[in-house]
Formats: structure tokens, C-alpha cells, sequence
């Protein structure tokens, strides 16, 4: 079923992290990754790593393919940021089944393909002149994963770039640290994906304009909300198995939590979190009747708001979890699996308040691009 995210057409531009002004660090020290290019005419894959255009493009595209959606965002610049001008997302659930076969199934792929598609022809339709387009732990964990790629560059023409996990972390820093408290010497940053969780400790704002070079600890731990989700099911969950989840989920994150123990103790630490995990349990406790990326996207929670959310989704059985609003029947047998994930970072790093981000990987690749063609200073 095709869920199109229209309340990403309505974003609020994002705070650009770095001076404009400022000329930013070299992309192959901050991220390990080439940013993708012009777009080429049909019959060419879009993406790839050309060279910059001498005349810097004013439509811009981002696109995440993980191991549960697959998500485009085109923007061009605005006032310190970037305006939406089309949005796509669609639940293809590429690794499914990748932990037992470490393979990509052909269903999958199939479901991935053609959501691509689609993609390629909103890019074309909105004249996108750069765009980046990324995958991420399914291809990356993938024996056949390269393979995908190159099927994708010959039916959908277009050219995926399988990003490592520190370019993924880096990403979803700068996509969302203008959420972080400005007061906050410390922050956790999580982003709960469907193959893998990226996790960064990132001091104040104090010690660097970039927020990537403010990250002091960082981790990818090899769990998300669909391989939690195919080892203990999703469907049918009690309160002890919830738990079973959460303990399990506890043991990955425990080497990281050692490493980033001083975090907790900063001035003004808090959790900032981005991922349809924490952006669900935002609306549900919103009680929002249809999910509303504007009454979401940097709200603060407190932690007995989150724990009511939880119980809540704990005591609902799948059918009523379908039925949510803000959950829908493709990702009922998902959420409790980003709940265990979620409550297992909470306990590791207490804090009474957690910061909810609609926004992350898309974005920060977008705020690069433009940023590295000086887009706001040639406004």
C-alpha cells in the first residue's frame, strides 16, 4: 500500500548548523562518502558522484532506502534552510527475512524497485538538478546487496550509494541537531531504524558549528524494529516478552552506554531522538486523530509521558494497534519492537525529558548538498 507523507510538503525549514558564511569541512573526513550529483537525462541513472556543477542547482533530493521504507524528500533553499516541495514514503520492507537468509529476498526487492520508480519520476517532474541517494543496513549487511544496486541502476535508473554506518550516524546528526538543546552539554542522539540503531553522544554547541564534529561517541548497534521484530514476533506480545525485548535490547547498547556514561551528567542533558518509533509514540500521545508531522516534529516529552505511551501500546492487542491512526495495519506488528529499543536507550541514559525529531537522515543529506554549494549566500 503507498503511504505518501504529506505533511512533509508543510515542513518547517531547518535550522542550517554551520555559518553560511563559513567554508565547510571536507566531505571525506566528516562523512567517508561521496555526495551524489547532476542528474543525468533518461535513459542514465540519476545520483552518483559526478562533479559539482559549475552552476550550483536550486532543487535538491534526498532519498533513504532502509530496511522498512523507502523515503524521498525534495526541497529548495529558503531563509537559513530548505523548503519541502514534494515528499514520497512507502513501506517496502527490503531486509525482510535478511537475519536468517543474509540475503535480500525477491519480493523485497521487487517492493523496493518499484517504489524507486516512483521516486525517479518525482525527481524528473520537479526538475531535481542534485540529488543524494543512499541505502543503508540491509544493503550494507547483504550478501547480494551489491547486486541490488546494480539491478536498481538498470530498472529504475537510478544509482544508490550503500553508505557506511558512520556516514549514517553523521547524517542524522546534522539532520536534526537544531532540535538539541542550545543549553545542552550533552545530548543522545538515536535514530531507530529497521535493520540497525545509530546512537552519538554529541557535546554543546559550544565546541563546533558542524554538529558531526561535535559527536564524541558513537554506535550501530545491529538492532531495529524489524529484526527485533522477526526474533520475537510482533503480533501476538505480553508484558514479559516486551521485556525479554527490552533486555535483549539492553545487552546490545551496553558497550556504547559504558563508553558514553559521562553523558548523563552534563548540563542540560536530554535524549533526542528521530525515527517512526519515538514520532508514533509523540502522536499517540498527542491523541492526534490522523499523524501530524507539524504538531510532532520538536516536541518535548517527559519521561512519565513516554512510560504511558509504552503500557499503553504494550496493553493493546494487534488489532487495535492497526487501527491507530497514528500506527496503521504496516507497522502494528513493528512498534513494540521500537518501544523495547526505545525504552532500553531511556534506561541506559536517564533523562526527564526527550526531545522528538520528524526529521534526520533526508534532511541532513539536503543541508549538506546546499551547503556545500553555498546556497544561502547566493540568496
Amino acid at each position: 500500500m503507498e503511504v505518501e507523507d504529506r505533511q512533509e510538503r508543510m515542513m518547517a525549514a531547518a535550522a542550517l548548523p554551520h555559518g553560511h558564511g563559513a567554508s565547510p569541512p571536507p566531505a571525506s573526513a566528516l562523512l567517508g562518502a561521496a555526495f551524489g550529483q547532476q542528474i543525468a537525462g533518461p535513459g542514465a541513472p540519476l545520483g552518483g558522484a559526478q562533479a559539482t556543477p559549475r552552476n550550483p542547482p536550486a532543487t535538491y533530493a534526498a532519498l533513504d532506502l532502509g530496511t522498512n521504507n523507502c523515503r524521498l524528500l525534495i526541497a529548495r533553499p529558503a531563509q537559513h534552510g530548505f523548503r519541502v516541495v514534494d515528499a514520497f514514503s512507502r513501506i517496502v520492507r527490503l531486509g525482510e527475512g535478511l537475519a536468517a537468509s543474509s540475503r535480500l529476498c525477491d519480493a523485497a526487492m521487487d517492493r523496493a524497485v518499484e517504489a524507486l520508480k516512483i521516486c525517479r519520476g518525482k525527481m524528473l517532474h520537479r526538475n531535481v538538478s542534485r540529488a543524494r541517494l543512499v541505502t543503508t543496513e540491509a544493503c550494507r549487511a547483504a550478501i547480494n546487496g551489491s547486486d541490488f544496486v546494480r539491478r536498481v541502476a538498470a530498472e529504475a535508473q537510478l544509482e544508490l550509494e550503500i553508505i557506511d554506518q558512520r556516514t549514517e550516524a553523521a547524517l542524522a546528526v546534522s539532520g536534526c541537531a537544531a532540535l538539541a538543546d542550545p543549553a545542552a552539554e550533552g545530548v543522545i542522539v538515536f535514530d531507530i531504524g529497521g535493520g540497525s540503531t545509530e546512537i552519538i553522544w554529541m557535546g554543546g554547541r559550544n565546541e563546533a558549528r558542524d554538529p558531526a564534529a561535535r559527536i564524541r561517541e558513537w554506535a550501530s548497534l545491529p538492532i531495529g524494529v524489524v529484526t527485533v521484530a522477526e526474533r520475537y514476533g510482533g503480533v501476538d506480545v505480553s508484558r514479559a516478552l516486551f521485556e525479554t525485548m527490552v533486555e535483549d535490547c539492553a545487552r546490545e547498547l551496553k558497550a556504547f552506554a559504558a563508553k558514553a556514561a559521562a553523558a548523563s551528567g552534563a548540563r542540560n542533558f536530554h535524549l533526542l531522538g528521530t525515527s517512526g518509533t519515538v514520532t508514533t509514540v509523540a502522536g499517540i500521545h498527542l491523541g492526534l486523530a490522523r499523524y501530524d508531522r507539524r504538531e510532532v516534529d520538536g516536541l518535548w516529552m517527559r519521561q512519565d509521558d513516554i512510560l504511558a505511551v509504552i503500557d499503553r501500546l504494550v496493553e493493546m492487542d494487534y488489532a487495535a494497534r492497526a487501527a491507530n491512526a497514528c500506527i496503521g495495519r504496516e507497522r502494528a506488528d513493528l512498534v513494540l519492537a521500537g518501544c523495547a529499543i526505545f525504552e532500553a536507550i531511556r534506561r541506559a541514559f536517564p533523562s526527564e525529558r526527550v526531545r522528538i525529531a520528524d526529521r534526520g537522515l533526508r534532511e541532513g543529506i539536503l543541508l549538506r548538498m546546499m551547503h556545500e554549494d553555498r546556497a544561502w549566500r547566493r540568496r
